[in-house]
C-alpha cells in the first residue's frame, strides 16, 4: 500500500491505517528511536506513541512524505524521552557526540526557525545523495560513526572526514545567508 492510501485510511479513521503504518514504517521508526534511546523497550513505546500521535494529527495533517512525517514524530518523542531520562541520570551517548559536532552551526536567536530549516533543506538538496544520506543518518537518525562506516563500507575516519566537510560547507552556506 502506498503512502497516499495509508493517509487516506487515517482520514477515514480506519484502524487498518495503524496496521499498515506499523507494517510499512515500524522498523524505520524503531531504528530512529533505538539510536536515540539505546533501549528496545523505550523505543517500542516511542513507536507506539508515534502511531497515536499520527492518528491524532491526521486529519487535519496530510503529509507529502509519510516516512519523513513519522520519522520526525518518532525522533521528537524519542528526544523528549531521552531528555527526561537524562535529567534523571547523566550519561554519554551518540546524541551528545552528534550535538557537539554541530555546535559550530548553532544559529543566533534572531534567526527564524523556518529560515534556518529552509536553508538547511536547500543545502542538503544540493549535496550528493550519498553525502546527504550520511549527514541525515548521523544528525537526524543519530547513527554512530561506526554504524555508518559499516553500512557504506568506509573507514570510520573517512566518515568523520566526510561529515566534517559537509558541516563546513553548511556553515559557509548559513553564513552567506546571514543565518550564522
Amino acid at each position: 500500500m502506498d503512502d497516499q492510501a495509508i493517509i487516506e485510511l487515517f482520514w477515514q479513521r480506519s484502524e487498518d491505517a495503524l496496521a499498515e503504518v506499523s507494517a510499512r514504517f515500524g522498523r524505520y521508526c524503531r531504528t530512529i528511536a533505538v539510536n536515540i534511546l539505546h533501549s528496545v523497550e523505550d523505543a517500542d513505546e516511542c513507536v507506539s506513541d508515534t502511531w497515536l500521535r499520527a492518528w491524532n494529527a491526521m486529519p487535519p495533517a496530510r503529509p507529502n512524505k509519510l516516512a519523513a512525517f513519522l520519522g520526525r514524530i518518532t525522533r521528537n518523542l524519542a528526544l523528549d524521552r531521552y531528555e527526561a531520562m537524562r535529567a534523571q541520570k547523566r550519561g554519554g551517548g551518540e546524541m551528545e557526540l552528534a550535538l557537539e559536532e554541530l555546535a559550530d552551526l548553532a544559529a543566533p536567536e534572531k534567526a527564524g526557525e523556518g529560515e534556518i530549516s529552509h536553508a538547511i533543506n536547500a543545502f542538503l538538496r544540493s549535496e550528493a545523495p550519498e553525502h546527504r544520506n550520511i549527514f541525515l543518518k548521523r544528525y537526524l537518525c543519530l547513527y554512530s560513526i561506526k554504524e555508518i562506516a559499516a553500512e557504506y563500507g568506509y573507514s570510520e575516519s573517512k566518515v568523520k572526514s566526510l561529515l566534517l566537510r559537509v558541516r563546513n560547507r553548511l556553515k559557509i552556506e548559513l553564513e552567506s545567508e546571514g543565518l550564522l
